[in-house]
């Protein structure tokens, strides 16, 4: 789920278990911000959220602006990518001389790291579980810092509980996505163009919402309704919810 590095041979990556981990990164280490440069950083649909209201942007003019459509983990849908700026280095383009000018609101990718992790299903009732490894680059000193942390401490330290609340739906609804739901439309064909809108072009999805009065068509609690009216990541999940409803015939919601 991580996608902030591409892989390399120099790249070390274990699996971490309980064990904690020794990291730290700041201004004083050697290696500042080269991390920020010439990354493949794919932006989950949450992240494109955090960062479009961090801006003040509307969703159509973030993707028009920052990023480029890819290749995504299957055929069958695409991943967005954010452009690193056309200036020396390929900088992140919000990054400053003096670090991330969207620190409060980074990618997961960035927020995880120097840790990566995965889900994976367990038990019968396909309960979904973290797992995390431990990356380290040969230029990242962050690894050599004396300060360590747990999986849960760091979890904690970088606020990654709502992001992987919202990545682990994701995860799934991607999962989906693999099995080719449209087969037979072709690419970009109107179910897929509805998944696209959903997933990263929530401001689109809300108007969406408004048009066809789709909140309202669903039982739920009065409570979920108003935080649906009123953000945007609690109204990703219920366009989540609503996807896997009307493409895959799942009771994710309940028609009114």
């Amino acid at each position: 789920m991580n996608d902030k590095l591409p892989p390399s041979p120099d790249k070390q990556r274990s699996p971490l278990g309980k064990a904690p981990f020794r990291f730290r990164c700041h201004s004083g280490v050697s290696c500042y911000l080269i991390c920020c440069h010439k990354v493949e950083l794919r932006l989950l649909p949450v992240d494109i959220i955090r960062l479009k209201n961090a801006l003040g942007l509307q969703s159509a003019e973030f993707l028009d602006k920052y990023v480029r459509i890819s290749t995504g983990s299957h055929p069958y849908f695409p991943a967005i990518m954010l452009n690193m700026a056309d200036r020396d280095g390929n900088p992140c383009p919000f990054l400053s001389a003096d670090g991330c000018t969207v620190y409060k609101d980074r990618p997961s990718a960035c927020r995880t790291y120097p840790l990566e992790r995965g889900v994976a299903k367990t038990g019968q009732r396909g309960s979904l579980q973290s797992l995390y490894f431990l990356t380290d680059h040969p230029y990242c000193k962050g690894h050599l810092e004396d300060h360590e942390y747990t999986v849960k401490q760091w979890e904690r330290d970088q606020f990654l509980h709502e992001y992987n609340l919202v990545n682990d739906m994701w995860a799934e609804v991607d999962a989906f996505f693999a099995t080719n739901p449209w087969e037979g439309e072709g690419q970009a064909g109107p179910r897929q163009r509805l998944a696209f809108m959903v997933c990263y072009t929530i401001d689109d999805f809300r108007s969406y919402c408004n048009q066809h009065n789709l909140v309202n068509a669903f039982r739920m609690t009065r409570d979920r309704r108003r935080r649906i009216l009123a953000d945007d990541i609690e109204l990703l999940k219920f366009g989540f919810d609503w996807l896997l409803h009307v493409l895959g015939d799942r009771p994710t919601l309940i028609p009114a």
